[in-house]
């Protein structure tokens, strides 16, 4: 637990004044974006931040803009109270958890349009309207927060690539680095909406990643992509879970891979297990 509570800010006036503050001491600023509902995935994107720099601050605020109708926004857990204790073991230095006012004032008409890794026909296919709502929270977060680094989990790992295209195209400051995912004991991937799983749901999501990891190895060996990526759907489809995507992409710019020579490639898969969608990817590593 820190010596001292962790602050907690709602304005951008406030945000900018205490920044301003570690700047005149000339300490470098890390910067974690999150929804809230925090779990030790979000607490490990902090501990790397404190690892890159000497504050740390992080947002909490449930973007509006990167819900389509029909999406959990309503649903969305808000839990700041528990976030900020959450934050607090960790030695965070700032909680920013300004109102959707804060953020999109009034008269707001400014939009972000995206292009390259955001219409890979990935995540962009089922949800068009997301990675515009994303980029435009994150752009406005980067400038608020003057931050020197700034960390994204590589769960999301098409949006980890949107931003970083994001902070190169629009010559942001934050260095954009990527934070490995944080996983339960049994493979899944740690994430706000698990609390959505039932009981019996949550005994068979892991059944995402071993699928994942199991393909990525027969990739890694020399299988056929294709066979395997096959193989790797019937074997989630049999387990329950309805697809939205399973696919083998470039790790770089998710165009999509023939041959394990066509460069460093990424398994990334969504699907839905009752009511809750679930996301993950995997590298396929090198052969040695």
């Amino acid at each position: 637990m820190s010596a001292f509570p962790i602050q907690t800010v709602h304005t951008l006036a406030e945000l900018r004044q205490r920044v301003a503050l570690w700047r005149a001491r000339g300490e470098r600023v890390g910067f974690v974006p999150t929804m809230g509902a925090l779990h030790d995935g979000h607490l490990s994107l902090v501990e790397e931040a404190r690892r890159r720099a000497r504050r740390v601050m992080v947002s909490v605020f449930v973007n509006p803009t990167q819900f389509a109708a029909g999406e959990d926004f309503d649903r969305y857990p808000r839990t700041l109270a528990a976030d900020v204790e959450r934050l607090a073991r960790v030695d965070a230095d700032l909680c920013y958890a300004p109102a959707a006012e804060e953020i999109y004032p009034p008269g707001f008409s400014t939009a972000v349009t995206v292009g390259g890794p955001a219409v890979a026909d990935l995540e962009d296919h089922f949800r068009p309207t997301h990675f515009s709502g994303v980029a435009l929270v994150v752009a406005k977060l980067l400038n608020q927060a003057d931050c020197d680094v700034a960390v994204f989990g590589e769960k999301d790992y098409q949006q980890l690539l949107v931003i970083r295209r994001l902070a190169r195209d629009l010559d942001l400051r934050a260095e954009i680095v990527g934070a490995p995912t944080l996983r339960e004991a049994d493979g899944l991937a740690m994430s706000s909406r698990n609390i959505y799983l039932s009981k019996e749901e949550r005994a068979v999501a892991p059944a995402l990643h071993r699928a994942l990891t199991e393909a990525a190895r027969l990739i890694a060996e020399g299988e056929p992509i294709g066979h395997v990526m096959a193989g790797a759907r019937e074997e989630i489809a049999a387990k329950g879970f309805v697809i939205d995507y399973l696919e083998a992409r470039h790790a770089e710019t998710l165009a999509r891979v023939a041959f394990r020579h066509d460069g460093p490639i990424r398994l990334l898969v969504a699907a839905k297990l009752g009511a809750t969608r679930l996301i993950d990817n995997v590298a396929v590593e090198a052969p040695r």
